[in-house]
């Protein structure tokens, strides 16, 4: 099972707005989340879907990749805080307001989805396999009426 990330970092756009939109591509097919990301209408949507071109780019290059870029899907993405640049504007009476320029560092981690399993049959007729029976006495139904009473007081 082949595993590639990428990183893009010092991206100028906030990591709660970026959160938001990885939020809509985690766990799902690459070719799902590139649709995704082009019908989203955010200006990180751009940067996270040149992220994920580049994560499939990396899963492609790596030794033992099946070739099948359809078996990839989204296994994490995140957004990190990254440092914040710090602007001043100008305020009424001599005052001044700072403007925090937030970054963040995008992170897309991609795998390849493991083959699907195919369950042995158990009998040459393709009987299902026997349970044992359970262990203890069937429990016996309680009549409606028969729960204890109360005293008011």
């Amino acid at each position: 099972m082949v595993q590639a990330h990428a990183t893009a970092k010092y991206v100028r756009t906030s990591a709660q707005k970026a959160g938001l939109v990885m939020a809509l591509i985690r766990g799902k097919d690459v070719n799902r989340a590139l649709a995704t990301l082009k019908f989203t209408r955010k200006t990180v949507a751009s940067d996270v879907e040149k992220l994920l071109r580049s994560a499939i780019a990396n899963a492609q290059q790596k030794e033992g990749f099946s070739g099948d870029v359809d078996q990839l899907f989204v296994s994490a993405c995140y957004a990190d805080q990254g440092p914040s640049q710090k602007r001043v504007r100008p305020a009424p009476m001599g005052r001044a307001f700072r403007v925090l320029k937030r970054t963040a560092h995008l992170t897309v981690h991609v795998s390849e989805r493991p083959a699907k399993a195919v369950p042995v049959a158990a009998g040459a007729e393709g009987e299902a396999p026997k349970r044992r029976p359970r262990a203890g006495a069937p429990k016996k139904a309680k009549p409606a009426g028969s729960r204890a009473k109360t005293a008011k007081t």
